[in-house]
């Protein structure tokens, strides 16, 4: 028996900003991820700090969570097979300047802080991710 995993994406203000988003989610459909929940938002300041307190004490915190509340985002829950790793590849590297040729950030981002999306990077973190979005009942079987 196949066991599915499920992770979050955040298409990140300067992608939504740029027109980004039917075209990521449709990289994602393309890429056998399943949509089991999706919201357009826009977060407060004390929002993005709750979601980003793991980053507290980093030098870049202020500035990333001040981004972050600039502008919608969209949040969604993925499903399938490995989708943590395989989201993070289909991703790219932080840097735009050094991911991929096919992945998200090298089409989408700008730079390392405006960079389109955000993953989780493991299984805890995708679990508190999620949860910190989207309430179980939300997100389809």
């Amino acid at each position: 028996m196949k066991t599915l995993q499920r992770t979050l994406s955040i298409i990140k203000p300067d992608a939504f900003e740029r027109g980004a988003t039917g075209d990521i989610i449709n990289t994602l459909l393309e890429n056998n991820f399943r949509i089991v929940g999706m919201k357009m938002l826009h977060i407060t300041k004390a929002q993005a700090e709750g979601f980003y307190a793991v980053h507290v004490h980093r030098p870049f915190f202020e500035s990333l969570t001040d981004f972050m509340s600039s502008g919608p985002i969209v949040v969604m829950a993925l499903e399938k097979e490995a989708a943590i790793a395989d989201y993070r590849k289909l991703m790219g590297a932080t840097d735009p300047a050094k991911a991929e040729a096919g992945t998200i950030r090298k089409k989408w981002a700008s730079s390392i802080e405006k960079n389109a999306v955000h993953g989780s990077d493991g299984e805890d973190t995708s679990r508190f991710e999620l949860s910190y979005f989207f309430a179980g009942y939300e997100l389809s079987k």
